[in-house]
């Protein structure tokens, strides 16, 4: 239920007349119903705004009374799955009186009068916000502060609870922003306060419809006839495509791929019925692989080329249609990944099949390099997210090679569509290029070939990103993993946490000494004629793994600890490879365990990523300590291909058990006790 609020306190706008004779004010409710709120109110002023977030049980969408805009515009900021709170961005000119902000990756990071933004405006606030749940008593703050003309109130800042002052009128507050005394009208005060408060806010920007903030008849009338020129549905269509997409996706796919969205959507197929559908292409495309054959290969890249376009699709539609959710969203995150590593499997057993090599290997090698570089993905972006949230003066990012690395992949990003910006989109290997690079080279080739060019595509592109985001995070030291639940993504078990911590060496240290003596079994067992007399070495193997453990109570805040979670992975999956390897356990029982393992931790990024919460039978899952110690016991009682068997199976179970408590039982059991009447057993429980 989303509650709509018109603010009419302070705009000039609030007497206008569209063409159609109605007030601006009633047509802007009839768009936020058409919006999908469930009711609008209107609010004289911010204290009645405020009263009303104080009652409210959902998020809030509020206007003020000035903006000219399509009714698509109210619904995507409603519907936004980019964040909680959302406002409505316009590149306009800033102008005195307006809002100005200053946004990074997507976060308003600064909010306030222009001057005070000392140049750095990005754009200007548009008169719309959506609040979230979490934000709205925040939100009443901001506003009583506003409509009491306060220049410094005391707040609750950050996740540590310390109290600092609202900062007076052109001063900054935690992010630099303005208080709320700042600019002029009601809404423009309101979102300022918001920001000056330490609220996460995120940009929604206006891109192909219109969107315009007006004070007088004049600009009334040009604003509508904006808004008469744009096809709506035509260009939510065209909004369905990402703005900035990688190369292959933006020429080879999302040239048509609109026609397939729109088909999709007469067809009523939701979002996750065409991942279901992109899954199969995959595997089906997987078997073909595997099969081997000319016309198996060629078949094979068409269908995972059709796949890839129906990976885009489910996206595309989702923006269409605005259905998001975060099942959705969540689904769609892992899809993507079993589709790649099923893929990899396929690739890996025609290999073998075809007699050309030890496939099983590559497609190992291949799975263990993309998870690793997957987590490195994860982690620095929300280590980029932390970076721009903080004040620039307590990131350490000016001056120094940081700062210059920074400044160029800025200047890059910006110049949309040259030879630069391009290149540097496409060398990072992203997932439309890998998918492009397996179809052409298995369609020409063979899968050997495949694999070895996704193995070597892959590294270069690993050692490039990781060699600059490492010198870039160096100069940046903004902590991430002390600011979420360290233990749960580091995936420690019982073991780990009960070590003693060995604060010196930081935990980062800890981890890549762990992945040494597992990386050394396994080049032992490679290499060596008799991998199966390594069985002693295990238990050493295994005393250096848990070495990863003597951080685990130790702050992780140094500028690369945010590689942590990737150097735990590599070193648990290197060390499952080398206790395969040792214990004689066939190929495709070690890719299949390490898959389990890359779904289980694949599942804990894409939690962080959507904002959810821990899977609720992640204790279970015995951590990268416990599993290890396991395998390792496992091997020197001469029974690894069991032992692995056996607890990839127990991890698999328990995998589909927690998705389904967490995405089906308990959001059912909740909506049961939220629709249950007052004495009728649907009370909270005790």
């Amino acid at each position: 239920m989303t509650l709509a609020i018109v603010l009419a306190a302070g705009t000039p706008a609030a007497g206008l007349t569209t063409a159609t004779g109605e007030p601006l004010a009633d047509r802007l409710a009839a768009q936020l119903r058409g919006a999908g709120a469930s009711e609008v109110r209107f609010a004289a002023n911010l204290d009645e705004l405020a009263a009303l977030a104080d009652t409210a049980t959902g998020p809030l969408l509020i206007t003020g009374t000035d903006l000219v805009a399509h009714t698509a515009v109210l619904r995507h900021l409603a519907t936004s799955p980019v964040g909680p709170t959302v406002a409505l961005v316009l590149g306009d000119p800033p102008v005195p009186g307006r809002t100005a902000v200053r946004e990074e990756r997507g976060q308003v990071v600064d909010a306030g009068a222009v001057d005070a933004l000392d140049g750095d405006a990005t754009g200007v606030f548009g008169g719309a916000l959506r609040v979230g749940v979490d934000d709205l008593p925040t939100l009443a703050a901001a506003a009583r502060a506003a409509a009491a003309g306060m220049l410094s109130i005391t707040t609750p800042l950050g996740p540590a609870g310390d109290v600092s002052p609202l900062p007076p009128a052109g001063g900054s507050g935690p992010a630099g922003s303005v208080a709320a005394g700042g600019p002029g009208s009601a809404v423009d005060r309101l979102v300022a306060g918001l920001a000056a408060l330490g609220s996460l806010i995120f940009a929604q920007r206006v891109r192909l419809l219109v969107a315009h903030r007006v004070d007088d008849a004049a600009g009334l009338a040009a604003a509508e006839a904006a808004v008469t020129a744009v096809d709506e549905d035509r260009a939510e269509l065209r909004l369905s495509v990402k703005e900035k997409d990688d190369f292959f996706t933006t020429y080879f796919v999302s040239t048509w791929s609109p026609y397939v969205v729109r088909l999709s959507a007469r067809l009523r197929l939701t979002p996750t019925g065409v991942t279901v559908i992109s899954v199969l292409f995959a595997v089906a495309a997987a078997v073909l692989f595997g099969v081997g054959g000319r016309l198996a290969l060629v078949a094979g890249a068409v269908l995972l080329y059709l796949g890839f376009v129906l990976d885009c699709v489910d996206g595309q539609l989702a923006r269409y249609t605005r259905h998001f959710s975060a099942w959705g969203g969540w689904l769609d995150t892992m899809a993507d990944r079993a589709k790649e590593y099923l893929v990899y499997a396929g690739l890996g057993f025609g290999v073998s099949h075809a007699g050309l090599g030890n496939g099983w290997a590559l497609a190992i090698a291949a799975m263990t390099m993309q998870t690793v570089r997957h987590m490195t993905d994860t982690w620095y972006g929300a280590l980029h997210d932390e970076a721009a949230r903080r004040p620039r003066s307590a990131t350490g990012a000016s001056g120094g090679i940081g700062d210059r690395l920074n400044a160029a992949s800025t200047r890059v990003q910006a110049d949309t569509g040259s030879l630069s910006y391009w290149l540097k989109r496409t060398v990072v290997f992203p997932i439309g290029e890998r998918w492009a690079l397996i179809a052409v080279t298995v369609a020409l080739f063979n899968p050997l070939v495949s694999l070895i060019a996704v193995l070597v595509w892959g590294a270069l592109a690993f050692a490039y990103t990781g060699a600059l985001r490492t010198l870039r995070a160096r100069w940046m030291w903004v902590p991430v993993l002390d600011t979420v639940d360290a233990t749960l993504h580091r995936d420690d078990g019982p073991l780990a946490r009960q070590l003693p911590v060995v604060r010196p060496m930081g935990p980062l240290t800890l981890a890549v000494v762990a992945a040494l003596g597992p990386a050394a079994l396994l080049v032992a067992a490679l290499w060596g004629d008799s991998p199966g007399g390594l069985r002693w070495a295990v238990p050493v193997a295994l005393l250096v793994l848990l070495v990863g453990g003597l951080g685990a109570g130790a702050a992780h805040n140094g500028p690369l600890d945010w590689l942590v979670p990737a150097a735990l992975r590599a070193a648990e999956y290197l060390f499952a490879i080398a206790v395969g390897v040792v214990g004689g356990a066939p190929g495709w029982l070690i890719f299949g365990y390490v898959f389990v393992l890359a779904v289980h931790h694949y599942d804990l990024t894409a939690r962080l990523e959507k904002r959810q919460a821990a899977p609720p039978l992640h204790p279970a899952t015995l951590g990268w300590d416990g599993r290890s110690v396991l395998l390792a016991l496992a091997a020197i009682a001469g029974i690894a291909s069991i032992g692995m068997a056996t607890l990839g199976a127990y991890l698999l179970v328990v995998f589909v058990a927690s998705v389904v408590l967490a995405w089906f039982v308990r959001p059912a059991r909740s909506a049961r006790v939220s629709a249950a009447p007052v004495g009728a057993g649907g009370g909270v429980p005790r």
